[in-house]
């Protein structure tokens, strides 16, 4: 892995699924964030009154990501949160083949087809196609997970077959991202609080035989 690009729907889905290896890389891997829509209009009524709040709150969480990630290369898109399903999909495959075209990655991170948010559904069908080996060079692609949304599908659990090992730094540093998102990270025991992000790296790494670590599932993968 050498030019990783993480595709996501929201800024801080790409904390929660990956901000252990972007701390863990950082010095060897040249990182790109690709997220597709804003994370916050859903939460307001559709209203003309609000769209001053809710622009004010967009630009909030867009400075949030920056700050969580801390230099690495950041496109937003601004599509509308809770609503990829109104959005045509080719709008999304596009935008998605455009960044893959210029940044060139060989290593794709999105999110599982199984999240319950259908803004993650919609951003793995349009990084599916636009990963396909027949029009993209990308060589690996792995689907992260994102509490609070993958580990509430009871009927079909994600299930990795892929784990980076991580220290307690990278720990911290993926905990100090999330911080920087005050409207997302809640209070124990929901599963956006600091403690659930510690749990599941203490469990992933069980499952793996290391102290911390972060899984995936390995979609593709040529060799």
């Amino acid at each position: 892995m050498k030019r990783a690009m993480i595709i996501a729907a929201h800024p801080d889905d790409e904390t929660l699924g990956c901000g252990g290896i972007i701390n863990k890389f950082r010095d060897s891997v040249e990182f790109k964030v690709v997220l597709i829509a804003e994370g916050t209009s859903c939460r307001y009524e559709e209203c003309e009154d609000c769209k001053k709040e809710i622009s004010k709150n967009i630009k909030i969480r867009k400075d949030a990501a920056k700050r969580a990630l801390r230099g690495v290369s950041i496109s937003f898109y601004d599509l509308p949160c809770g609503k990829l399903d109104t959005v045509p999909q080719l709008k999304i495959n596009k935008i998605i083949e455009k960044e893959l075209r210029q940044f060139q990655p060989d290593t794709v991170f999105t999110h599982w087809h199984g999240d319950l948010n259908i803004d993650h559904r919609k951003v793995y069908d349009a990084t599916m196609i636009a990963t396909r080996p027949s029009v993209s060079p990308v060589k690996t692609v792995l689907c992260y997970e994102v509490l609070s949304t993958t580990e509430c599908n009871f009927k079909n659990a994600f299930n990795p077959n892929c784990f980076y090992s991580l220290s307690s730094d990278d720990i911290e540093a993926k905990c100090k991202s999330m911080l920087e998102f005050a409207s997302e990270c809640q209070q124990s025991p929901n599963p956006r609080s600091i403690e659930s992000i510690k749990a599941l790296s203490t469990y992933r790494g069980a499952q793996s035989g290391n102290k911390f670590a972060e899984s995936f599932e390995i979609v593709r993968k040529i060799i």
